[in-house]
């Protein structure tokens, strides 16, 4: 059996070495992080061919947040469809692929040993080689296929449920930590407000939506101080907010949910835009990115883009249907990365608490 496994690692890194010098690489990527299944395949990085989700919101709408187990299970049952329909949609066999690519982590560690065991398997199979790719490299990648003249260097703010990160991107799989949360991150701040205010999982959109009809102005919430230049805290402002909003209850008040979302939107906002514009200025940042769920936010995209306008700054976000979790993202991270030489072997592991840095 060793014998086997070595004979697979040494053709996979050969196919790897050779595919540095082919025109035209396709990749089949899986994405199980967390509450969606989803498959794509992706030519050079930068164009998609096929993109298929499967979304899970409504097994878990009923608990009012993702259940990891539901959400393995979910992944389980739909791994083999949303690769067939990536490939069909693609018009495209097992045959025309020359990688394959999944996420192995951050992220639910049920849900992506799912994906990882799916694809070591497939790829032991076809013996192709497989791509390991970070979650958040492939959101900070889904402005790739968004942008296909967008290169390296540029600062990225990463917004997601699990993550308030500013990166510096100086070449195409080089990451720089700049500034990050301390505490929680805003997608998460922007769910804890969600339930509060009574409105259905997912959470973040339906704050979004709700504070389109609200005054931004009628609940002032403080905006933290972090010890590191860049970094961000939305715990205090989260608690503020929770605070608030019960004593209105406690005194037997109606919460005026529009405005209370539009207050609390407002200010995590700014606060994302002020670290992220003070980061361009001082470190001399030429173009400027946005990646994550949270990058979907209105209010967000509308600030950044006045606010990069008035510095000259170039702007880059992915489309709204690339800021949440895909396959496609996975599939132009797993470009550069094969470029690079990288490959995993059939030990390769889920690693929830994965870093980019």
């Amino acid at each position: 059996m060793q014998k086997i496994l070595t004979g697979y690692e040494e053709h996979a890194r050969a196919c790897a070495e050779a595919l540095k010098t082919k025109e035209y690489v396709r990749i089949l990527a899986l994405e199980t992080s967390c509450d969606e299944t989803a498959a794509a395949v992706i030519a050079n990085g930068r164009e998609i061919l096929s993109d298929i989700v499967f979304s899970q919101i409504d097994l878990h709408a009923l608990y009012g947040g993702v259940v990891p187990e539901i959400a393995s299970r979910a992944h389980v049952e739909a791994c083999d469809r949303v690769i067939d329909e990536a490939l069909k949609a693609a018009g495209l066999s097992f045959d025309d692929i020359d990688a394959l690519a999944v996420t192995y982590g951050p992220g639910l560690v049920g849900a992506l040993l799912t994906g990882v065991s799916c694809m070591k398997g497939l790829s032991f199979a076809l013996n192709k080689p497989l791509i390991p790719v970070n979650h958040i490299e492939g959101h900070i990648s889904a402005n790739y296929l968004s942008h296909p003249e967008l290169k390296p260097p540029f600062l990225c703010l990463v917004v997601s449920g699990g993550h308030s990160h500013l990166v510096q991107v100086p070449d195409y799989g080089v990451y720089e930590l700049v500034g990050q949360t301390v505490d929680d991150a805003a997608g998460e701040a922007f769910d804890k407000a969600a339930r509060v205010l009574s409105l259905p999982y997912p959470g973040g959109p339906r704050v979004d939506a709700l504070a389109e009809q609200g005054n931004p102005d009628y609940l002032p919430l403080p905006r933290p101080h972090t010890e590191g230049r860049y970094d961000y805290s939305f715990s205090g402002m989260k608690t503020a907010f929770l605070n608030s909003c019960h004593k209105m209850e406690m005194k037997g008040e109606e919460l005026p949910k529009a405005d209370l979302a539009a207050s609390f939107r407002k200010a995590v906002v700014e606060a994302l835009v002020e670290k992220a514009m003070l980061a361009a200025e001082e470190l001399g940042a030429g173009q400027m990115a946005m990646a994550g769920g949270v990058s979907a936010n209105s209010l967000l995209r509308r600030r950044m883009q006045e606010e990069c306008q008035k510095r000259g700054l170039p702007l880059y976000m992915p489309q709204l249907r690339l800021c949440t979790d895909n396959g496609a993202m996975i599939g132009s991270a797993a470009y550069y990365r094969l470029m690079r030489g990288e490959i995993a072997p059939l030990t390769l592991n889920a690693v929830p608490a994965l870093r980019l840095v």
